[in-house]
């Protein structure tokens, strides 16, 4: 009799041991599985040329960091769980400035991509994702700045990266040269500090002082990474570019950079 109860309560203890095992949050999920990186490229705006190889290109990272790989159009995709996504890639996510009906983040969808962030997500945003949503403000703030102009067509322009170390930038001399379509921008957030900026005066612009190009903050519980690189297809293939993105997703990730998961 007393086998037979002490075998029942052992059942019982590991029972609740296995349920409780199985109450793991999302953010301590991600950390013990791969995760995966959902790769967003719809655009109701501007639909750069550079989409298509640039979501192939960190797809292709994702993967070798041993990381799962979802790619989407469909702005219906945050209509459904978003518990086993790690990164959520806005590959120049554009919408209409001055028409609020081209944004697709809204409603449940807000509430959706406010709660991954405050799980502990990250959020890889690549050059027009600064060009979106310009009716959300919280948008706005986690990216960490708005797309205000560009200066015509792509010189080559000098950048400079910050003294800091950060899995996004090293490796990367102090002063080096890339050609894009570089980004000013408005409501730029303060307490950032840039990891990258531009010289006006290397593309004939007047010296207005040195332009942030990327940056990588905190937000909400979660991680930002954003650089304005990556307009001309061809940035896919520059190694400088790749390098500069492929660290910005890790620590996007948690998995490389200081305080990392």
């Amino acid at each position: 009799m007393r086998i037979a109860v002490r075998a029942r309560l052992l059942a019982l203890i590991l029972i609740a041991l296995t349920t409780f095992a199985g109450l793991a949050s999302p953010a301590e999920a991600r950390r013990k599985g791969p995760g995966t990186v959902l790769i967003v490229t719809h655009t109701t705006g501007f639909r750069h040329a550079s989409i298509e190889p640039a979501a192939a290109a960190i797809a292709a990272m994702a993967k070798e960091a041993g990381m799962l790989v979802e790619t989407t159009d469909a702005p219906e995709r945050f209509d459904r769980p978003l518990d086993n996504v790690r990164v959520i890639a806005l590959v120049s996510t554009t919408t209409r400035r001055n028409q609020p009906e081209t944004e697709w983040l809204t409603g449940a969808r807000r509430t959706a991509f406010q709660s991954f962030m405050r799980r502990g997500g990250g959020v890889l945003a690549i050059h027009g994702a600064a060009d979106s949503h310009y009716g959300w403000d919280w948008y706005g703030r986690m990216i960490g700045a708005r797309f205000a102009r560009h200066p015509k067509g792509t010189p080559t322009g000098t950048l400079r990266r910050s003294p800091t170390s950060h899995p996004a930038i090293d490796g990367l001399p102090t002063e080096f040269t890339l050609t894009d379509e570089w980004y000013w921008l408005a409501d730029v957030d303060p307490t950032l500090k840039p990891l990258l900026t531009l010289s006006p005066t290397s593309i004939g612009e007047p010296d207005t002082g040195l332009q942030p190009i990327a940056w990588a903050h905190a937000f909400e519980g979660g991680r930002v990474f954003y650089t304005a690189l990556g307009h001309p297809p061809e940035a896919w293939q520059d190694p400088v570019v790749l390098n500069h993105v492929r660290g910005g997703l890790l620590w996007a990730a948690g998995i490389a950079g200081k305080g990392r998961r």
